[in-house]
């Protein structure tokens, strides 16, 4: 089937309490936006069109920085659900295939969901409308079926007694052949009391025309929608119990689940060991057996086989971490390569840096790799030595096998195998420290009189 997303993002969200647009608003790292317009990922579809309305120009941003190739229409007047769609109508006017209406709010809608809606209309419904069974099914519509088909949606507030009974309701979700749907749209009145054209409508168009409308049933979490921060909330628990769950089934330890937080695209491998409080941001890929002790930090990095990270360790953007390293306590890195079996172990930071394989970098190291203006990279060899206290100012260079003097500031670069010490002589003066002390508590005293 040809797929194209429409995926309605227009809306204010007033209850966010929020200048961010609401779609914009993150789940895992990643605004809600960029979770509709991956869910249907594994479909491949040949187009994505973002309809955007309340700050439109960030939410085009967004959807461009996700989807490079995605379509961005105006809803500058909100009318409703139906003509929000119908905003994509020339965008799309010549696509052949099947069109699936989605909703910026609602993340969660899953690929699994997406294919049996796609099923549902390879099997001959016209018309294919996601519903969930409610636990509490309060102001939600009901969709009436009736046999195998679905005979109309019903709102609340229109309900009758026995309509209120049905468990079975409305997402909002809809997948039609791209010409019937709009169609259908093209027909939608907005005699109603809110003046607005509503999607829902579409249901009891088709059936009039003869088509066939059927449901497809996702559980009822798929299509939870946020409208405040208190939804935002709970969608935020929803993605982090189902990474968790995720994560453990497919081989990692997590030693206490509940304090682990993920992104949206966080990768681990088998046997990676996660204790607690480490938080994943965007971007980290973890290969087999890595240890990651507690209260760590990982964005935009790679840890290679065996390595250990941590614990309170922070890899920035950048971090290539490399097979059995140990990056350790206190130690940040950022836009820096630990070859194999390099070891950072405690209270440094490694900046636009280059570590060689086996090389020791020792307590309290630095690279200065900022002049005020620009960045510079150091480049460690393999094998050396990098005494503690030290700070090597780039751009620098320290070869293969060398070994830097602790609390030595180096600014010239050291040959392979060379030491370098760079420190001011040290000078003992016998009995002047017992002196000086006791002029300071005179001092002390006669300020106190």
């Amino acid at each position: 089937m040809t797929l194209a997303l429409i995926i309605l993002a227009a809306g204010k969200g007033t209850r966010m309490r929020s200048d961010l647009p609401k779609v914009l608003h993150p789940i895992a790292g990643a605004p809600m936006l960029v979770h509709a317009m991956m869910a249907a990922d594994p479909l491949a579809p040949a187009r994505r069109v973002v309809v955007a309305g309340h700050g439109a120009a960030r939410v085009r941003a967004a959807a461009l920085a996700q989807d490079p190739a995605a379509e961005v229409v105006l809803q500058t007047v909100q009318n409703g659900t139906a003509h929000a769609v119908d905003q994509a109508r020339d965008t799309l006017a010549d696509f052949d295939g099947d069109a699936v209406v989605l909703y910026g709010d609602t993340p969660f809608v899953s690929a699994q969901t997406l294919g049996r809606i796609a099923a549902a209309r390879a099997d001959g419904a016209d018309v294919v409308v996601l519903g969930f069974q409610a636990a509490d099914p309060g102001r939600y519509g009901r969709l009436v079926v009736e046999g195998d088909a679905l005979a109309r949606i019903v709102e609340a507030k229109d309900a009758t007694k026995d309509e209120l009974a049905i468990t079975l309701c409305n997402s909002g979700v809809v997948c039609a052949d791209r010409a019937v749907l709009f169609d259908l749209i093209a027909q939608v009145g907005n005699d109603n009391a809110s003046g607005e054209y509503y999607l829902t409508d579409i249901v009891g168009l088709a059936n009039d025309a003869g088509l066939r409308c059927a449901v497809v049933e996702c559980a009822e979490a798929e299509t939870l929608g946020v409208n405040s921060r208190v939804d935002l909330a709970a969608a935020e628990a929803q993605f982090q119990t189902r990474a968790r769950v995720a994560a453990m089934e497919n081989g990692a330890t997590l030693v206490a689940p509940e304090t682990v937080h993920f992104a949206h695209d966080t990768r681990l491998g088998r046997d990676v060991m996660v204790e607690p409080n480490v938080v994943f941001g965007p971007g980290v890929v973890v290969s087999d057996g890595v240890t990651l002790r507690a209260f760590s930090h990982l964005e935009g990095c790679t840890v290679e086989t065996g390595a250990v990270v941590g614990p309170y360790a922070r890899l920035r953007p950048g971090s290539q971490i490399g097979a059995g390293a140990r990056i350790g306590n206190f130690v940040e890195t950022k836009q820096a390569e630990i070859a194999a079996g390099a070891k950072v172990n405690h209270l440094s930071y490694i900046g636009d840096a280059t570590v060689g394989a086996a090389a020791n970098i020792g307590a309290g190291t630095i690279t200065c790799n900022y002049d005020g203006v620009m960045k510079h990279r150091t480049e460690i060899g393999e094998n050396a030595f990098i005494g503690s206290n030290s700070a090597l100012v780039a751009p620098v260079t320290v070869g293969a096998g060398a070994s830097v003097g602790a609390g030595s500031v180096i600014t010239r670069n050291v040959p392979d195998d060379a030491l370098a010490v760079s420190r001011a002589e040290q000078q003992i003066k016998p009995g002047l420290a017992k002196r000086l002390r006791a002029r300071l508590l005179a001092l002390k005293a006669q300020r106190k009189a």
